[in-house]
């Protein structure tokens, strides 16, 4: 007879688990050391092993070799259990024996000795599903239970548990798995079926999961049956329905260009494909929270993600309140699509807000979204608001070159290279570099976050030709990081591009546009304290009634306050 998965593949002893292992490890230790406890509780989602740990745990009782964590399997005893025809290993099914009735009959049961074990071992599945009379008759029994007998509770939602009953068991609450976890235990499965797998499609069957082996398990079954033997990343998305990525990166690259055509495009291709337009909102927003991880924290993206290429890519042609906007608008749409006339008017309007609503379309500004298909950007990368943005923005007027100053204790850093004799000499219009406008530069020009962030905390020292010195603080050193950097000479080569810039860390830069900031903050902070204090109602409430005005509870007002 062939077996599931999820049966013929379900652990039999502890080393055999995935995961778990704050359990397990309780466990062992409370075995090897015959410290047993009368009753435990396993708590935990679907499929996450309560009911294997609760057998390993009877095996770990009644084998023939002694008490021990490490049941050999092969005695009598241990394979009775794993065929679950052992007598002494009663499994009950509360939610089909929620009755008093039900529960009388196990505790008379108890009070006899086990027929062959060392302990009778009751296992009750989804314990919460008893009713309230049938808790009751078991409360003194699993206080106090007979030295023969151990009980194992498990449920999926121990809030429903009177604490009564709670209080008198050894509670255990099991993990949901990683994708990273379920994707290794597929693979040790797949490889003792003699079969093979994409990559990419067993990351899907790990996510789907989510969290659950046994439902890993079978949709890998599933998988198998559905491609004839063979676990391939398109027949486990037409499979899941889920939304092929391509379509989604494409998405994002078109909203990047705010190519209108193009996104309704792409919108009726996954129409024609009958794929479902909430997942593709749900995996929409699953790609742009990885985008944003990609420009704050680049190394939370693994090195083997396999769309990594491109998915950097899209981080340098978005921008972060492109992101975050994005995100939140597929958020709502989704929630919007049952609301929606039909869904794929929902859909469509979803991208169209995207569009209106990007941050640099400035209302008037945007791009139209009925541009034609023939006018579109050739390249996914290029942003056209960005040179209109950088030439036209009112930068510092021109300054006489300052000299430059020395700077105390300086550790230099590795200056950048020249740009190719051949660069471009474009943007000719734009103001020269000074000491005095670079924070009016800095909030002006258009950046990628990598290099804002070097930006607005290095300070211009000198301008010596198109050789740049910058300042950084020591503690913002962490900035100088090479891919930091190189972004950040890019962004001032779309402008200037002969400049070569160099960076020396001191403590010499007090001028940057954080600093400057952060000052501003300070003062209207300050100011709103002073104003506080100064307000007649106030200072007569401290004068008659000893008020105080609580530390940190006051924050300057906003114009979105006013």
């Amino acid at each position: 007879m062939t077996l599931a998965l999820a049966r013929k593949y379900r652990p039999r002893n502890f080393s055999e688990m995935m995961g778990q292992e704050h359990v397990i490890q309780a466990l062992t230790h409370a075995l090897d050391q015959n410290r047993l406890h009368h009753a435990y509780l396993l708590t935990g989602t679907r499929g996450v092993g309560k009911t294997t740990i609760a057998r390993i745990i009877a095996k770990s009782l009644n084998c023939e070799t002694g008490i021990t964590a490490s049941p050999c399997g092969v005695c009598e005893t241990c394979k009775a259990i794993d065929a679950g025809r052992y007598v002494d290993l009663l499994e009950l099914d509360a939610a089909s024996n929620t009755q008093v009735d039900n529960m009388r009959e196990l505790l008379e049961n108890a009070l006899y000795a086990p027929t062959a074990g060392r302990f009778k071992v009751y296992i009750i599945d989804e314990v919460h599903m008893l009713s309230r009379s049938a808790f009751n008759a078991m409360l003194k029994t699993l206080e106090e239970p007979p030295a023969h007998v151990k009980f194992v509770l498990a449920t999926t939602d121990p809030q429903k548990i009177p604490v009564t009953v709670l209080s008198r068991c050894l509670q255990f609450g099991l993990k949901q798995l990683s994708p990273a976890q379920i994707r290794a235990q597929l693979e040790k499965v797949l490889a003792a079926e003699g079969l093979t797998a994409e990559a990419a499609s067993l990351a899907l069957l790990a996510r789907a999961a989510r969290g659950s082996m046994r439902d890993a398990l079978s949709l890998l079954d599933q998988a198998i049956v559905h491609g004839a033997g063979q676990v391939l990343e398109t027949g486990v998305r037409e499979m899941l329905g889920i939304v092929d990525s391509s379509y989604l990166f494409t998405l994002l690259e078109l909203l990047a260009r705010a190519d209108g055509p193009g996104l309704l495009e792409q919108a009726e291709a996954i129409d024609a494909r009958g794929l479902s337009f909430d997942t593709t909102l749900q995996d929409l927003a699953s790609l742009l929270h990885r985008i944003a991880l990609a420009q704050t924290l680049a190394e939370a993206i693994p090195p083997d993600e396999p769309e990594r290429e491109r998915l950097f890519a899209l981080a340098e042609a978005l921008t972060p309140e492109d992101a975050q906007l994005h995100y939140q608008i597929a958020l709502r749409g989704r929630a919007d699509l049952p609301l929606a006339p039909d869904e794929f008017a929902g859909f469509t309007m979803t991208l169209i807000r995207m569009l209106a609503f990007r941050p640099e379309a400035g209302g008037a500004g945007a791009a139209p979204v009925s541009a034609p298909a023939a006018s579109r950007p050739a390249t996914s990368s290029a942003r056209p608001s960005a040179p209109v943005r950088g030439a036209s923005a009112a930068a510092p007027a021109p300054a006489s070159p300052v000299a430059p100053r020395p700077v105390p204790v300086a550790t230099p850093v590795a200056s950048e290279p020249a740009p190719p004799a051949t660069a471009p000499t474009q943007r000719a219009s734009l103001p020269a570099l000074t000491r005095e406008g670079w924070p009016q530069t800095v909030a002006t020009l258009r950046w990628n976050a990598m290099a804002k962030m070097l930006a607005q905390h290095c300070e211009l020292q000198s301008v010596d030709g198109a050789r740049l010195v910058f300042v950084v603080a020591p503690q913002h050193k962490s900035f100088l990081d090479q891919t930091y950097r190189e972004r950040f000479t890019a962004a001032l080569r779309e402008h200037w591009p002969d400049v070569r810039p160099e960076f020396v860390v001191s403590d010499g830069a007090e001028h940057t546009l954080a600093a400057h900031e952060e000052r501003e903050r300070a003062n209207k902070q300050q100011g709103a304290v002073d104003a506080i204090d100064s307000d007649p109602f106030v200072r007569t409430l401290v004068q008659n009634f000893d008020a105080r005005l609580v530390d940190g509870s006051v924050r300057p007002m906003s114009s979105q306050d006013r």
